[in-house]
């Protein structure tokens, strides 16, 4: 495959997800059903229903199989321990058709293991990010997309590196989804990705702690939010709400830009867990971007596939290819359209 440009070159973290299923817990929220936590019984034995291993996860690992399975060339930096479950995240990746020569295995540091606790159709995942010591490989030919997303907590010095990179080669266009690290660092050291970004992408809470500014419930405050990220750079902006649906913003016209929601695909059976939700729709938007599409196309197709990955366990399993989205969309409502803001 390398011999021939990449189409979407996804860089961050791999990992192995654990999910257990929980049968003795429950949740407290906040009287506005916010800031909910999960209980279990302390200092004693937990009972739970089945664990299910999925390799080779993680939010670039998920968007490079997302590209893959809508025909993109596709490929992944990432890091992984020299360790059996580093090979068999290795052999998953390959067998989905993504390329793997750009990740690299270090002796002494295991793969990334995550653990998540899976109650109703939610989850809560237990994170722990080996530190890889980063580096950007030699990529033979730039990739038309870059697709940048969650990295460790030792990761600065690598964001310049990419930087550095995506300035020597301003014809490659650039996605960004923040992981948790990233959006630690802050705006400012990250200026210049944000500037760089064709797409950018997050959820409503992410969106308020990166712009400071509170969405509200009302269509004025989540525009604007949305033109705040505007400001930092990215043209392309999106801005999920989980089950009430999403928001995206084209900044073709910087002055203006033109907010719209979308909202979600209907459910053909209650999700079974959210996992990968929020990858698959941002990878999916962006591969169909690649792939030609109308701007209300990739939404469409965004929406749609986010809604397959949560019928099954695991962010991949459910992801679509170009053939099945299409099927889905000729079945869509009739208001399943784009609408301003």
């Amino acid at each position: 495959m390398l011999d021939k440009q990449i189409d979407f070159l996804a860089i961050g973290d791999i990992t192995t997800d654990a999910f257990i299923r929980l049968k003795d817990a429950h949740v407290t929220c906040a009287i506005d059903k916010t800031k909910c936590e999960i209980c279990l019984k302390f200092a004693d034995k937990v009972p739970f229903e089945s664990v299910t291993i999925v390799k080779a996860v993680g939010n670039s690992a998920n968007a490079s199989v997302a590209a893959a399975r809508l025909g993109l060339r596709s490929a992944l930096v990432s890091d992984i321990g020299k360790d059996e479950n580093g090979a068999d995240c290795l052999a998953q990746l390959k067998k989905e058709g993504v390329a793997t020569s750009h990740i690299s295995a270090h002796r002494g540091i295991p793969t990334n293991y995550h653990y998540v606790l899976w109650y109703g159709d939610e989850r809560t995942i237990l994170v722990k990010h080996q530190e890889y010591p980063y580096h950007l490989p030699h990529i033979a030919q730039p990739p038309k997309w870059i697709y940048l997303s969650s990295l460790g907590a030792n990761s600065e010095e690598y964001h310049e590196e990419i930087i550095g990179y995506l300035a020597q080669h301003p014809e490659v266009k650039l996605a960004f989804q923040p992981g948790t690290f990233q959006m630690q660092l802050g705006v400012k050291k990250l200026a210049a990705l944000y500037k760089r970004s064709e797409v950018f992408i997050c959820n409503v809470e992410e969106a308020e702690r990166i712009t400071g500014l509170s969405s509200g419930e009302g269509r004025k405050e989540i525009k604007t939010v949305m033109n705040a990220l505007h400001a930092l750079g990215p043209r392309i902006v999106h801005v999920s709400d989980g089950p009430k649906g999403g928001y995206v913003s084209d900044g073709r016209n910087r002055r203006a830009p033109i907010a719209y929601f979308m909202p979600i695909y209907p459910d053909p059976k209650p999700p079974l867990e959210r996992t990968g939700a929020g990858d698959s729709y941002a990878s999916t938007f962006v591969s169909a971007l690649a792939l030609g599409k109308t701007f209300e196309e990739c939404v469409q197709w965004a929406v749609i596939n986010s809604m397959s990955v949560v019928q099954y366990v695991g962010a991949q399993e459910g992801l679509l290819d170009q053939k099945a989205i299409k099927g889905w969309l000729k079945k869509a409502p009739s208001d399943f359209h784009l609408k301003v803001l």
